[in-house]
């Protein structure tokens, strides 16, 4: 098998060679003998081929031999790369066809498959021991191949259908050939010349490959060192926009900061004013309750010295009382009859003296008490006007922080304008210095650290003014918390209002009793006059005539005979503690009486 290829590869080349000397050096891939070239090449590299197991079944895989130039000559890389950015290609035999058909374009394939064959520990990983590249026959072929580097082959390879060939190869191509090759030995010396000139004519060629490949590398580097240029240009363009976005970015966060800064600065100042109207309002409350009590005080004053000089009278009206008892003693030879009665009254005066003077005595102990409480009331308003002084020490501190902080918010809108303006400036300059890269992109990084540096800053007057908020809040807290001490004190300033009401309720009903005892002193000594019933036929306010249905009733004050609906009213006297019949005349008298003796 190895033979019969050798000799097939021997007249496929032969007679490529032969042909492209007759028809000229330029093949293309619609030539025949070209054709049947690549044919036997693929069945000579596909002799012993191993079997790969994949998940997709068994597979022999031309294309991973050759695959391996790409390591052993660097050059070969290009030809590789090529064959696997053609679209058309989808199977790995469709790139060995492709890959042959490009080495033979590049004149090297005779070199690419010398290299191949030298390296059989790695084609062992690819062949089997007894195949056509793995002994001498391969090195044969590889020396014919040679030969091949005198023609021209100009071949489109991204037009074919390479993956579905089917090598076949005709032999009849050869045979007539090889009857035309053995008579002719003209064409046999031919041959031998062409092949010196050929090789004369590669060694030229290789020459020039040398410079070419170094020319080559020297564009390549250039390329690189020029497409690096353009990165760095690019890079630096990308950075100018990002710091331009930046920028933009830095003023949009600078435009929030000062609108939220400028609204908690109209939040607070709105909470200032606000606290300072219910300030003003709770002191205006306060100072009226201090002259409400002022007044209160002013008038327990007066009443207490109205309640003693109403002592004054009571001890003057007992003096005359006793001087009467007196006068009385001294007629009572001719008054024995009514000394009784007169002795049992002069008894009751004095246990209502008694119980006048225990009166006096609780109403001065209920005098020490209140003015002991207005005492009080005058340490609590001595407290409060502190804490009102206290409020007004801590609005004024208010005021100041309000003013540093306006201060501060004007010192970073002009911070802001200036740091805005010099930004502008620089952009100008940095679109117009594009061509020196390297030391605007230094300048850009060094304001970018001062644009970090100043939103630093702006961070920590932003913090500032968040703590000076909580404090401010806290001062709202503590002016709530003073109120609710208002509140209280306004609760206790009305508790000792009722217990002050009440005292002069009781002052009141104390006055009450002694114009009650006044009316008594009066009765025992001019005597009050109880009307009979005999001597009334008609009532004394209405005048009309009594009978069965209007009947007579008595009042109790005045004695006179009254009817039901003229006498209809009940009120206490001093006789008698619980309330009694008086007539309307009366009642209209003692209600007018007790509203006086309250004012």
């Amino acid at each position: 098998m190895r033979a019969n290829l050798l000799n097939m590869a021997k007249l496929s080349i032969k007679g490529l060679i032969e042909s492209a000397l007759s028809f000229g050096r330029t093949l293309d891939s619609d030539y025949p003998p070209l054709q049947q070239f690549f044919v036997v090449m693929e069945h000579c590299l596909k002799h012993g081929l191993k079997v790969k197991k994949s998940f997709l079944g068994f597979n022999k895989s031309l294309w991973g031999p050759l695959e391996l130039v790409e390591k052993l000559c660097p050059e070969a890389a290009e030809i590789s790369a090529s064959v696997r950015d053609l679209p058309g290609l989808k199977t790995p035999l469709g790139r060995a066809r492709a890959w042959l058909r490009l080495a033979l374009m590049q004149k090297r394939l005779a070199d690419y498959l010398r290299l191949l064959i030298t390296r059989k520990d790695l084609l062992s990983d690819f062949y089997e021991n007894s195949a056509l590249m793995l002994e001498e026959e391969g090195a044969v072929i590889v020396g014919l191949l040679v030969g091949l580097n005198v023609i021209d082959a100009n071949l489109c390879v991204k037009g074919e259908d390479l993956d579905s060939q089917v090598g076949v190869i005709d032999f009849s191509l050869y045979l007539k050939n090889d009857i035309d090759d053995y008579r002719s030995e003209e064409r046999n010396s031919q041959i031998a010349s062409i092949l010196d000139q050929k090789n004369y004519v590669e060694e030229l060629n290789r020459q020039l490959n040398s410079t070419v490949h170094g020319l080559q590398g020297r564009v390549d580097s250039l390329e690189k060192s020029n497409s690096k240029l353009i990165e760095e240009l690019a890079i630096a363009k990308n950075n100018i926009i990002k710091l331009q976005e930046e920028n933009q970015h830095l003023r949009s966060e600078n435009s929030l900061i000062l609108l939220k800064t400028q609204q908690q600065f109209e939040v607070t100042q709105g909470d200032v004013l606000v606290e300072r109207d219910t300030y003003k309002q709770s002191r205006q409350g306060l100072d009226e309750m201090y002259n409400e009590a002022r007044r209160q005080l002013k008038e327990e004053c007066q009443l207490r010295q109205d309640v003693e000089n109403e002592l004054v009278a009571q001890v003057s009206m007992k003096q005359e009382m006793e001087l009467a008892m007196k006068l009385l003693e001294k007629d009572i030879h001719e008054k024995q009859d009514t000394l009784i009665g007169l002795r049992h009254q002069l008894d009751e005066v004095k246990a209502i003296n008694v119980e006048m003077y225990q009166k006096m005595q609780a109403s001065d102990d209920e005098m020490k008490k209140k003015n002991d409480m207005i005492g009080r009331l005058e340490e609590k308003t001595n407290q409060i006007t502190a804490t009102m002084k206290q409020l007004e020490q801590r609005l004024q501190e208010a005021e100041r922080r309000r003013t540093s902080a306006e201060e501060g918010t004007r010192r970073f809108k002009l911070d802001f304008a200036n740091k805005a303006e010099s930004l502008q400036w620089q952009i100008e300059n940095k679109e117009k210095q594009l061509q020196q890269l390297e030391v605007d992109l230094k300048i850009e990084r060094q304001w970018r650290q001062t644009l970090q540096d100043d939103l630093d800053r702006e961070k920590d007057t932003v913090a500032q003014l968040s703590t000076e908020a909580m404090q401010i809040s806290a001062l709202k807290k503590e002016f709530h918390r003073l109120q609710e001490e208002n509140f209280q004190l306004k609760t206790i300033c009305e508790d000792q209002e009722q217990a002050l009401e009440e005292l002069g309720s009781k002052l009141s009903e104390s006055k009450m009793k002694i114009e009650d005892i006044k009316e008594a002193n009066k009765a025992l000594q001019g005597g009050q006059v109880w009307l009979k019933d005999k001597e009334a036929s008609q009532c004394k306010l209405c005048e009309k005539e009594f009978s069965i249905s209007r009947r007579k009733h008595h009042c109790r004050n005045c004695g006179e005979i009254f009817c039901n609906s003229c006498s209809d009213n009940e009120l206490p006297l001093p006789a008698s503690p619980k309330p009694v019949r008086v007539c309307d005349t009366c009642h209209a008298l003692l209600l007018q009486r007790c509203s006086s003796n309250a004012t």
